[in-house]
């Protein structure tokens, strides 16, 4: 009986997993049927706004714009971790206010630490 309601309960999330993955070949092979392929020197060139290329692709940029962006994720993050708990507060209790209470604190231990170390300047 046990091994009869398990496949009763995953049996259609399986035919629906079956049946995307086959939307998903016959799409692409469809579209690889009916596109038109007809590629030329213009359709190969980089695109930049209706500017002629200059140089080379790849340059360096400077490593503080990924340490912001690095930095706005965590940040991000948090926030998405505080909405649920801060719908679920009155369930999690002292103990919940707690946790999250601690995870801030080491995120902004986390920002203090990058503003000390000047991760946070854009011109040095």
């Amino acid at each position: 009986m046990a091994s009869n309601a398990f496949f009763d309960n995953y049996l259609p999330i399986a035919i629906l997993t079956v049946i995307g993955f086959v939307f998903v070949a016959i799409s692409l092979f469809m579209s690889r049927m009916v596109r038109p392929s007809n590629k030329t020197k213009e359709k190969l060139s980089i695109y930049e706004c209706a500017e002629v290329p200059v140089g080379d692709a790849r340059i360096h940029f400077n490593i503080q714009y990924y340490l912001i962006v690095i930095v706005f994720l965590i940040f991000d993050v948090e926030v998405l971790f505080l909405y649920p708990w801060a719908v679920q507060l009155k369930k999690l209790g002292g103990l919940g206010f707690l946790e999250m209470v601690i995870f801030i604190e080491i995120l902004i231990i986390g920002l203090a630490y990058a503003w000390r170390k000047e991760a946070l300047e854009w011109i040095q």
